[in-house]
């Protein structure tokens, strides 16, 4: 509001004293009452708080306004309990206080009210004061000055009160009766949107593309709008869809099958009913509108597999074509077992592993990315990095024909066609050809064998010579 002059400390003081004097009755908990918490962080946005204090409650009635709580809380789900003095603490009312003082806020809260206008004479420096009604405020401010209507006045407005439920933090304030101890260690439980965690993988290649090493990061993002110092630190990995659920199957004791995953790894993992569970071995400080990185796992020695794969479609099996694709891309994917034997054997949550190769003057460089999903422990891990550059195909149909239709009244057809792989490496290549073949289908004639890797796919694995090409020719009958 540029018409405003007034110094924005000056304002804020002026706000908070009379607010200081409304809430006087009112007990306040800040987090130097705090003896700890734990933050448990869920895959989808979502985190459980479990905020524990040292808190002086008389005996009966008590208004306890509970502060440096996550500005994101969902308040249905806010639960205080007595660990000290169980069954004594009962909540009568709460009420979850997010709308945050700010100058906008506070003239917005006092449109229809009156304030005091004060302005200061340039020549004398003196000051004067009168009354003003707010009219509006959302484009500008509009105040009914006496019997005039004014807008753009230089001075500064000055509130006679701040509104109970405009606070400087965000706040819960619960209506007690203690029929327990004065001084009680409670709890304050709730979910809370505003945290998330994701996993980072970094791998990196061998110089024969046939072993790399894996490290795994937590990546937490906090933008809850408070923070969490000296947190106890949980992420649960896996597609939650009762988070009630999942807080009261914590509490169980599921099944606690503990790993450690790494010496190098500050990450302890354990099964948590159908979820996984991994505890950071350390506190840590959770900061509001921080990203922070935790390491997970480390791993070196994992056996890998490349591969080149050229793949086909289906569209073209029940029609006519011909060419079908001048130097087209073949992929390259890199896969590897997630088994204790392969050094690795553990449970990964979803994320994107980045890949990096050394090059002839040992820089890393990165060479391909991709996304896995939630892989359990005995699972095959299988990225794609990207298109082979030295290897292309040519493909077309050279042959097609329709065949008269079956007793049951099916359509069926026959084709052949020809693949040409070409390698410009100084080394052999071997490409791995799958097709999709639709209906029922049978190999009339190929030049090299293929195998049946699925009802509706053939596999051809192809040796390709250094800098040259070999030709791939087979014929099929599909039936519909």
């Amino acid at each position: 509001m540029p018409f405003l002059h007034s110094h924005p400390l000056t304002l804020l003081l002026l706000a908070l004293l009379p607010c200081a004097l409304a809430q006087a009755d009112e007990l306040r908990s800040t987090l130097q009452d705090q003896q700890h918490v734990a933050v448990t962080i869920y895959n989808d946005n979502l985190a459980l708080v479990k905020d524990q204090r040292k808190i002086a409650f008389p005996g009966g009635k008590n208004m306890l306004a509970f502060r440096d709580i996550s500005a994101r809380m969902r308040p249905e789900t806010a639960l205080l309990r007595s660990l000290t003095s169980p069954g004594s603490l009962y909540v009568i009312e709460q009420n979850f206080d997010f709308d945050l003082l700010t100058p906008q806020k506070l003239l917005d809260k006092y449109v229809g009210k009156t304030v005091n206008i004060v302005r200061i004479n340039p020549a004398t420096g003196g000051e004067t004061s009168e009354p003003a009604q707010v009219l509006a405020a959302s484009e500008g401010v509009v105040l009914k000055i006496g019997n005039r209507i004014e807008t753009g006045i230089p001075g500064r407005i000055v509130y006679p009160d701040v509104p109970a439920n405009l606070r400087d933090r965000p706040t819960l304030v619960m209506s007690l009766d203690n029929r327990g101890a004065s001084q009680q260690e409670v709890e304050l439980s709730y979910l809370t949107g505003g945290l998330a965690w994701k996993a980072d993988y970094v791998a990196e290649l061998n110089s024969a593309d046939d072993k790399l090493d894996l490290s795994a990061w937590v990546t937490l993002t906090n933008t809850s709008g408070a923070s969490y110092h000296n947190a106890k630190l949980q992420l649960v990995a896996g597609e939650v869809n009762q988070v009630r659920n999942e807080m009261r199957f914590a509490n169980l004791g599921a099944s606690r099958e503990r790993a450690m995953i790494a010496p190098a790894s500050d990450m302890v993992e354990e099964s948590l009913l159908e979820f996984h569970l991994y505890t950071l071995d350390r506190p840590t400080t959770i900061a509001e509108n921080q990203t922070k990185q935790v390491s997970l796992l480390t791993a070196a020695g994992i056996p890998v597999r490349k591969e080149l794969l050229l793949r086909g479609a289906n569209y073209y099996y029940n029609s006519s074509h011909g060419d079908l694709g001048q130097k087209m891309k073949v992929g390259v994917f890199v896969e590897f077992d997630n088994r204790e034997s392969a050094h690795l054997g553990m449970p990964l949550p979803k994320g994107v592993i980045r890949v990096y190769k050394k090059d002839a003057a040992g820089n890393a460089q990165f060479v391909g990315e991709d996304h896995i999903d939630h892989t359990p422990k005995n699972e095959k891990v299988r990225l794609k990095l990207g298109e082979a550059f030295d290897m292309t195909a040519d493909k077309k149909q050279t042959d097609f024909t329709r065949l008269p239709n079956s007793a049951k009244g099916g359509a069926s057809f026959e084709s052949a066609f020809e693949i040409v792989l070409k390698n410009a490496k100084k080394e052999t290549v071997n490409v791995v050809v799958q097709e999709p073949i639709p209906g029922d289908w049978k190999m009339l004639s190929e030049s090299q064998k293929h195998t049946k890797a699925a009802g509706n796919t053939a596999v051809w694995h192809i040796s390709v010579p250094p800098e040259s090409s070999t030709k791939l020719n087979y014929r099929v009958q599909v039936r519909y």
